[in-house]
């Protein structure tokens, strides 16, 4: 039904991939503010993850109808993937522009769900991307060079606010008429251009390869929704193995990016109040350790472009794993703000190779006329945990008031640990380097 993949230039990977620098400097502008954002209009510890509750929603409903649509999808000029690279480009850059703008708690919250939508129609095909115009020769370096522009893209949009502080001037101030800091407000106005702009790049440098069997293809487009459930029926053994690493690794993350800076601020720097100084300076710590994860993972990735001609993605996902469920584990006994991006370290490596192992080893187990289908099938693995861990989180902060902010970060670490373990289940395809 498609042209079979040639071998691409590393030039050509980046610009195919580039989409996804802007892509993660709108998450990562998400990860390191909302719950802050979150706080400044005065939610409670325990309302957080509810609150949060429109990433994994959105994921859940959207991204195996997208990758449904997008397996189904030919134009002459736009292709498969980048229509929908491009229309949730579109609306996430809107979506960010208008969030520190928001006045209430529930507008906050309904501009995260049109964010979080639109995020997962840009990215779900991006996966699927990958593997449709790579060989399977070049899918782990494809999967790693979109780590590389993962995590140039977080470090920049984690250490944006603190530059917009400290070396532009803008003031993080807050009053009860302007809840959120201007440094947020221009930090997310910059993401919503440089998110647009990149998945720009990618949309206009890369051409996809249009269907061999035309009418194959036609008949493949009128296959309703039930498609969907007719592949999770089908789904293949590796799939399985690789959903139970996802499952603990996604409530790790989780855990970290609503409590942690937070937890910063309030149980590490011991502030009372959103308003102060030492509030906002725990932030800036935490998103220091974040720009300190993804910079590392920026790091990471390129060591995995060539560590991944020479060992197995699963070796190289369980020591990446092990390594972050040590670091995010330590931050329950690490105080001191040099030791805490210290700690960091080690998510990063995790992070590098979340965004890449998983999917390389997922790749050549499914067949490639339903790429997109079973990326957004996936995803599943990724947004269950999140929602559970919620709804989870929320009742046990509510009735065991010991279990604050920083316990839900240790309790990542734990569920990383377990993670890493998990992947030697996982089977490897018959000629894959052993570990």
């Amino acid at each position: 039904m498609k042209s079979e993949p040639t071998h691409k230039s590393l030039a050509t990977i980046w610009n195919m991939s580039f989409g996804f620098f802007g892509i993660q400097f709108g998450w990562g502008l998400q990860m390191g503010n909302m719950s802050a954002i979150y706080e400044y209009l005065g939610a409670s510890e325990s309302t957080l993850p509810l609150l949060w509750l429109a990433a994994p929603l959105t994921g859940l409903l959207v991204q195996p109808i997208i990758g449904h649509m997008s397996d189904r999808t030919w134009h002459p000029f736009w292709g498969r993937r980048r229509p929908y690279f491009l229309v949730g480009a579109l609306l996430a850059s809107l979506a960010l522009f208008a969030m520190p703008k928001s006045s209430t708690l529930w507008m906050a919250a309904g501009l995260l769900w049109i964010l979080d939508a639109s995020v997962n129609i840009s990215m779900e095909p991006f996966r699927a991307f990958v593997a449709d115009l790579l060989p399977e020769s070049q899918r782990t370096v494809g999967f790693a060079m979109q780590s590389v522009l993962i995590g140039a893209g977080a470090v920049l949009a984690a250490k944006l606010p603190g530059f917009l502080h400290d070396r532009c001037g803008i003031a993080q101030n807050t009053t009860p008429d302007h809840p959120i800091p201007e440094t947020v407000h221009w930090a997310f106005t910059i993401g919503a251009g440089v998110f647009l702009l990149a998945v720009l790049w990618t949309v206009l440098t890369t051409r996809e390869n249009p269907p061999t069997d035309e009418k194959a293809f036609a008949k493949k487009k009128d296959e309703g929704l039930s498609a969907i459930w007719q592949a999770m029926k089908e789904m293949p053994a590796t799939m399985r193995q690789l959903a139970a690493v996802q499952f603990f690794t996604w409530m790790a993350l989780f855990c970290m990016w609503i409590y942690f800076p937070v937890a910063v601020a309030r149980n590490i720097m011991g502030a009372t109040d959103t308003s102060t100084d030492l509030y906002k300076q725990g932030v800036q710590i935490a998103n220091d350790c974040f720009a300190q994860y993804n910079f590392v993972a920026f790091l990471a990735a390129m060591g995995f472009l060539w560590l991944g001609r020479k060992m197995s993605a699963r070796t190289i996902h369980f020591l990446s794993l092990l390594l972050g469920g040590a670091g995010l584990l330590s931050v329950g006994w690490l105080h001191d703000p040099k030791l805490l991006i210290l700690a960091f370290t080690g998510v990063g490596v995790a992070w590098a190779s979340i965004l890449s192992m998983p999917y390389a080893m997922l790749s050549g187990a499914i067949p490639g006329d339903r790429m997109g289908v079973y990326m957004g099938i996936f995803n599943f693995f990724i947004v269950i945990p999140q929602i559970l861990i919620a709804l989870i989180l929320s009742r046990v902060m509510e009735h065991f008031p010991s279990f604050n902010r920083l316990s839900a970060v240790i309790f990542g670490g734990i569920c990383l640990l377990l993670a890493s373990l998990l992947t030697w289940r996982v089977k490897q395809k018959a000629g894959a380097p052993n570990p």
